[in-house]
């Protein structure tokens, strides 16, 4: 974690500024670009229609990326175990900077709340991030040391061209299915004696209630604004995007503070 501290090229906007921070392939300056662009964020311009230079997202060398099925489960009752598990945990949390500012950059036309909303959740994402990494610093390892997956950037690839299905398919689907896992991957850290781990998922699952809000809200404003059913609509981009199945347990606690109705919950048990 020796990178050069991350110093934002100057820019007319918040949007133009958000496009470097995903191109950025160092982690520490990744990171520390999103808390920096949430904390002075700059005019927006939502009409601007911006492109990028170089291939998205920007990327370290490692980890290396492989197919989900190739990723090796370890026994948490070992200290490497423990450390793949979080190295995991670490590659989500890295991977929601990019998907946070992306949405910003990338879709245009949208309430200026929008676009600071997605970049305050940015900034938490990098906050989770430097806490898991810390802690696997503390352990003897570091982002990179483990092997790891793309899918969360690949279903981005798939709805680049629509907010509304990107809004639907990644925090309502995928960054909502966090909320469900939590309580036991949290569960499975303290009992192998990790409490710090634990203390670090409480802070990660308290935000994510908040960033899976904010998709809902801003699914339920594109729905209105198209005339569209938000139930209908969600069914249907999960069977144009190939979104994967949702499977229980489900966190229904979180997913109400998060703003799913009951009429949505109801549906994830039928």
């Amino acid at each position: 974690m020796m990178a050069t501290p991350w110093i934002a090229a100057p820019c007319p906007g918040l949007r133009e500024a958000a496009l470097a921070v995903v191109c950025e392939p160092d982690p520490e300056r990744k990171a520390h670009g999103a808390q920096a662009l949430a904390a002075s964020p700059g005019p927006v311009d939502p009409h601007a229609v911006l492109e990028a230079t170089t291939p998205l997202p920007g990327r370290p060398a490692r980890p290396q990326l492989v197919h989900h099925t190739q990723l090796v489960q370890r026994p948490l009752n070992t200290l490497q175990g423990r450390a793949a598990l979080l190295h995991a945990l670490a590659h989500i949390e890295f991977n929601a900077i990019d998907l946070a500012l992306d949405v910003v950059w990338r879709f245009t036309a949208m309430p200026d709340a929008f676009y600071t909303d997605w970049t305050r959740i940015a900034a938490e994402e990098a906050q989770h991030f430097n806490l898991l990494r810390t802690h696997l610093l503390a352990m003897g390892f570091d982002y990179g040391d483990f092997p790891a997956h793309n899918a969360l950037w690949d279903m981005a690839e798939r709805t680049r061209g629509d907010v509304l299905a990107r809004i639907a398919l990644v925090p309502r689907t995928l960054e909502a299915r966090g909320l469900d896992a939590s309580p036991a991957v949290r569960a499975k850290l303290v009992g192998a004696g990790d409490h710090r781990a634990g203390a670090i998922l409480d802070v990660i699952l308290r935000d994510e209630i908040g960033h899976v809000a904010a998709g809902n809200r801003w699914f339920a404003w594109l729905c209105a604004q198209r005339g569209l059913d938000p139930l209908r609509t969600y069914a249907d981009l999960v069977r144009a995007h190939e979104a994967p199945r949702l499977r229980g347990p489900f966190n229904l606690e979180a997913r109400r503070a998060a703003g799913f109705s009951e009429a949505e919950l109801a549906a994830l048990s039928s």
